[in-house]
């Protein structure tokens, strides 16, 4: 089972980008996409259900505004929007599904660069998000989180470490995060088939182009947890795939192993 996550910056503007073309030739079985920045509602029936898959959207109170949606060739065993706790789930950036016996959860995290209070709100959020697949690892879940997290793990993630130090996405907080989330039991997949390949970005700044000159940021991630993880045969970041300010990024699961 082929899992791929990719933050298309406004799903409406990527699919005139190409998407639906980039979906049938991507060789995915699930898909999660993140910053939608679109309600159902705003959607057609072939923006909904692409090539017939189905389709889960969570979308922000507010329209053009974060959201993610999670695609499948099946027809997920469950589905949930949201975490169920309303102080996390009004910016429409959660979506849960199960497939073949994987819980999938799919994350757009906040950024915390705009000012204290979205940092303290991004904080919160990572702290939401290890209490509760803690306790679904802990009940024996099998578990991927994916998404857009906005932040780099270690120097290695980022063209410009140093430069960075004092900014959200790169700050200690952040960082000590993730530590804390592998400590949990949740592992890197990419970095643990890449461990020291450098060069290696999801996200870049367009402003700059940054993207030509390959500035970037390993942002895009899927952790899985880790009575998972030796189901895991293959993890990826796809660079040459345009479309949005991110790439897309993958694993894939061998379900015979689960």
């Amino acid at each position: 089972m082929r899992i791929i996550s990719w933050n298309v910056n406004g799903y409406r503007a990527a699919w005139k980008k190409g998407w639906a073309d980039w979906l049938a030739s991507a060789g995915a079985d699930v898909v999660g996409i993140q910053e939608t920045k679109a309600w159902p509602e705003q959607l057609s029936e072939e923006q909904l259900r692409p090539l017939g898959w189905h389709s889960v959207f969570a979308q922000a109170e507010k329209k053009g505004y974060s959201g993610v949606a999670t695609f499948s060739k099946k027809a997920p065993s469950s589905t949930q929007v949201g975490f169920g706790d309303p102080p996390f789930d009004t910016e429409g950036r959660v979506v849960i599904t199960e497939h073949e016996g994987v819980l999938l959860a799919n994350i757009y995290f906040p950024n915390g660069k705009r000012d204290e209070i979205r940092l303290r709100h991004k904080m919160d959020f990572y702290e939401k998000t290890l209490t509760y697949f803690s306790a679904l690892r802990s009940a024996g879940k099998k578990i991927v989180v994916c998404g857009d997290y906005n932040s780099a793990h270690r120097e290695i993630d980022l063209a410009r470490p140093k430069e960075n130090e004092n900014v959200s996405g790169f700050l200690p907080e952040e960082r000590a995060w993730i530590d804390r989330w592998i400590n949990a039991g949740f592992v890197d997949v990419f970095r643990r088939f890449h461990p020291d390949k450098p060069e290696q970005y999801t996200w870049w700044d367009q402003v700059t182009r940054a993207r030509e000159r390959n500035v970037g940021w390993r942002i895009d991630y899927h952790f899985v947890s880790d009575n998972l993880v030796n189901a895991i045969t293959d993890a990826w970041i796809s660079p040459d795939v345009m479309g949005s300010d991110h790439c897309p990024v993958g694993i894939e699961v061998d379900l015979q192993q689960l």
